[in-house]
């Protein structure tokens, strides 16, 4: 082979590497996703709850802006007063908890549909907590599955008082119309762009008064 024809076929190689880097680069995502639950909404674990109520004002979006937030309850709400307490908004996910003194219950998260009205989608939503914690008392044993089979048969009362928070979707002046509802405890909005992925919940619960401490879990359970 001659030097051109060396030159040449070197040149090609060259070439054909740089348009596969290219090519690779061009498909690569710029940024790599957020990883899930990024964004806490909700005390810190121990954290003073007169700190956090304090402290979650600064976070509400800028005027016009549309944001996620959690909208926390003074006391758990059946579906008809967590949609009245949230009206202005647009709900996207709710956590569900059925209260009983002095005994641990668990905190179930079921998205809210937009397709259907709000009283159908947050029905729909109380009847897959029913499910999950169907599903619960027959996994579990011992106390567990006791009261997961309490909270399915409280589940299954629409009248059931059992929303604790609701995520939803509004501007500053629509989230700060919220706190002047006597229902609402707290609004904590996350950064406007963030993805139901990324936010990981932790609402405060109405007997946490002092610190976001876990609630003690040495009372009876009822029967179901």
């Amino acid at each position: 082979m001659t030097s051109t024809r060396r030159a040449v076929v070197l040149l090609g190689a060259v070439v054909v590497a740089l348009l596969t880097a290219w090519y690779a680069g061009s498909r690569a995502p710029s940024l790599p996703p957020p990883p899930p639950g990024s964004v806490r909404l909700g005390p810190e674990a121990g954290e003073v709850v007169a700190d956090y109520l304090a402290r979650i004002p600064a976070e509400l979006p800028p005027s016009g802006v549309v944001a996620p937030a959690l909208v926390q309850f003074a006391a758990e709400q059946d579906t008809d007063g967590a949609l009245a307490a949230t009206a202005g908004t647009v709900a996207v996910l709710a956590v569900f908890r059925v209260p009983i003194p002095r005994v641990q219950t668990a905190l179930r998260f079921e998205g809210v549909e937009d397709a259907v009205a709000p009283p159908t989608a947050l029905g729909s939503a109380r009847d897959r907590a029913r499910s999950s914690a169907v599903d619960d008392a027959d996994r579990l044993t011992g106390r567990a599955r006791v009261v997961a089979g309490v909270e399915a048969a409280e589940f299954a009362d629409p009248a059931c008082a059992c929303v604790l928070a609701v995520v939803v979707r509004g501007d500053r002046t629509a989230l700060q119309a919220l706190l002047t509802r006597p229902e609402v405890r707290a609004v904590h909005a996350a950064p406007p762009d963030a993805a139901p992925a990324e936010l990981a919940l932790s609402p405060l619960l109405p007997a946490q008064t002092e610190r976001a401490d876990p609630l003690p879990d040495d009372g009876p359970v009822p029967a179901s």
